[in-house]
C-alpha cells in the first residue's frame, strides 16, 4: 500500500522544490491540466520509461490522478515501488481536490 500525502503537504514540497510529481493521467488530460511541474507518466509506460524520466531511486515522488475514485495514481505509485523507487506517495484526491483549493495548475 502506497503511503498518501496530503494536499497541504504536497503543495508545501512542490514549493520547496522537494518532490517530482507524476501525472498518472497522461494524454489528452495532462495537456488540458496538470499540476505545476508535473511529468506525465501511465502505467503502459512505467517500465520503459521510469529509469529516464524519474533517474534518481530514492528521491521523493508524488503521484495523482483525477480523483479518489481513479486507479491510476496506485497503480504507477505500486509499480514505481515493485521496480525499485524507494519514496513514493499518492495524492489520492487528485486534480479535482487541488483545482477546487484554487491551487496552481499548468497546460501543456
Amino acid at each position: 500500500m502506497t503511503t498518501l500525502i496530503t494536499r497541504d503537504e504536497l503543495a508545501a514540497a512542490i514549493e520547496a522544490g522537494a518532490v517530482t510529481v507524476v501525472d498518472a493521467l497522461g494524454g489528452e488530460y495532462y495537456a488540458r491540466q496538470h499540476l505545476s511541474g508535473a511529468l506525465a507518466l501511465v502505467l503502459a509506460d512505467v517500465d520503459a520509461q521510469a529509469a529516464t524520466v524519474l533517474p534518481d531511486r530514492d528521491a521523493p515522488i508524488v503521484t495523482y490522478c483525477s480523483n479518489p475514485a481513479c486507479p491510476n495514481s496506485g497503480q504507477v505509485a505500486d509499480r514505481l515501488t515493485a521496480i525499485g523507487y524507494t519514496d513514493v506517495r499518492k495524492y489520492r484526491e487528485g486534480i479535482q481536490d487541488w483545482v477546487e483549493a484554487g491551487l496552481p495548475t499548468e497546460t501543456a
